[in-house]
């Protein structure tokens, strides 16, 4: 038998290396299993950041390409050098695995790297890529093993000519035409990286809208905008084959509800429709930790499982898979191991895509408030009437607070338009202390400044506005 330790964490993505560092700081002996030659888990290696680096670049191309003229900036012939940009994507998921390595160096985590299994509770068995054992024992387990990429049936990826989000990130060259089956955040932004880039792109969704999800009047305009960008839809469609040839992918669609099938052709074919969870090789069934049919571990409030001493995190467990909800997860459990008394709002989980512009939201839809029978206010305002858009000709989209009728408390907010992502921490902020409308309201907002349209949006669910 190996050392022991306090805490053994199995995986070490956004939510398993933060967990691993909190338990460190609060004076736990940890050791943290992984498989990869790197930290960071799928969101720092194929993920988050890979896909943010090439949302940011191809933006770059397609003003350089596209807008910048608009500003009285000149720059002549555009060319895209794809291997730069893929480097630029190489280096920045390198110096964000690398600080994550420096991270638990700093707070004296030992990395066991290998696959992880748990024989049985308060042991954990790592193997390394030779084949080689050991068992470690430990009081507490944490799962984190985070999600993977879910399979279509009919479709196999092979990560060339039909790839997942993992081969997305690394095409060799800009393909003329390709499908992206699903409408989903990370569909969406893969497909508009390859869009700006030159790819012909079509969507194909099962359902009659994208980003179902979504605030159903953000989602409409939101569809609009990307169609205005260049990216064709096909809703109420699904896709029954997809076969890899020489000259390119076929792919075989029938609509949703029935129907006689079509064929259609594309270079590459991105497969997006979700995550599962990444738990089916723990041992869990040996050892009588519940999960359910899709494979999600059930938990308790304090994120512990039915067997004493495991817990498990993130995408591993119900709610949304994102890698920052998997991080507030990380950092509740350890604390609550701790013996103190964190909480996570699930309500206040911001949701993001990172299309231009981009979308994010907190709380509740408007869609949710009637099923609920919750009586609300909206207030709208559109970025057209905000200075700052102006100036960076960056008018698209709007901002949507919903607030209690009665108590004028914000239950949601909804922005599509420039930097969404940055601005919707404003209200969740606002939202966590309880605030109301009001209180954005009469909050002094810089000017000229993007966050204006947040006040005026507030604003406005009083029927106040002074900008419209």
């Amino acid at each position: 038998m190996a050392d022991k330790f306090d805490l053994i964490v199995i995986g070490a993505g956004p939510g398993g290396y933060v967990a691993a560092i909190r338990a460190a700081q609060l004076g736990m002996k940890v050791a943290c299993v992984e498989k990869r030659d790197t930290l960071g888990g799928t969101c720092l290696n194929v993920g988050c950041i890979p896909s943010k680096a090439l949302l940011t670049a191809s933006e770059k191309y397609h003003e350089a390409k596209e807008e910048l003229d608009r500003f009285g900036v000149d720059v002549g012939s555009v060319k895209l050098d794809l291997k730069k940009m893929m480097g630029h994507k190489d280096d920045v998921v390198k110096s964000n695995v690398t600080g994550v390595a420096f991270l638990f160096k700093k707070n004296k985590i030992t990395w066991l790297k290998g696959l992880g299994t748990i024989p049985a509770p308060g042991k954990v068995q790592v193997e390394d890529a030779k084949g080689k054992k050991e068992t470690y024992e430990t009081d507490k387990i944490l799962i984190a093993t985070g999600s993977d990429v879910m399979n279509l049936p009919g479709v196999e990826i092979d990560e060339k000519q039909i790839v997942s989000s993992t081969g997305a990130l690394d095409l060799a060259k800009v393909p003329k035409t390709m499908v992206v089956i699903g409408g989903g955040y990370i569909g969406l932004e893969m497909g508009s990286v390859w869009s700006r880039l030159g790819t012909k792109v079509t969507v194909v969704e099962f359902l009659d809208k994208i980003v179902p999800t979504m605030d159903e009047e953000v989602g409409k305009q939101f569809h609009r905008i990307l169609g205005k960008q260049g990216i064709e839809f096909k809703l109420k469609t699904k896709v029954t084959a997809a076969k890899a040839q020489k000259s390119g992918v076929k792919l075989t669609l029938e609509p949703a509800a029935g129907g006689d099938a079509e064929e259609m052709k594309a270079d590459v074919v991105l497969v997006a429709i979700g995550r599962r969870p990444l738990t089916d090789n723990l041992g869990l069934d040996k050892i009588g930790v519940e999960t359910d049919k899709r494979g999600f571990i059930a938990v308790d409030e304090d994120f512990q499982t039915n067997v004493e001493g495991i817990y498990a995190i993130g995408d591993a467990i119900p709610g949304p898979m994102l890698a920052h909800k998997a991080e507030e997860d990380g950092m509740a459990a350890v604390e609550i191991m701790a013996g103190q008394s964190p909480h996570v709002d699930y309500n206040l989980v911001p949701g993001i895509v990172y299309t231009w512009p981009e979308v994010a939201s907190i709380g509740k839809t408007e869609q949710q408030l009637k099923a609920d029978g919750v009586a609300y206010k909206v207030g709208k305002f559109p970025f057209s009437a905000n200075g700052r858009a102006r100036a960076m000709n960056a008018t698209d989209g709007f901002v949507k607070i919903l607030a209690d009728k009665e108590t004028d408390k914000v239950l949601g907010c909804h922005i599509l338009g420039p930097n969404a992502g940055d601005l919707i921490h404003e209200v969740a902020t606002a939202a966590a202390f309880g605030a109301s409308a009001e209180d954005i309201a009469m909050t002094c907002h810089g000017h000229p400044t993007l966050n204006e349209a947040v006040k005026e949006a507030a604003l406005a669910v009083d029927g106040r506005p002074i900008h419209i």
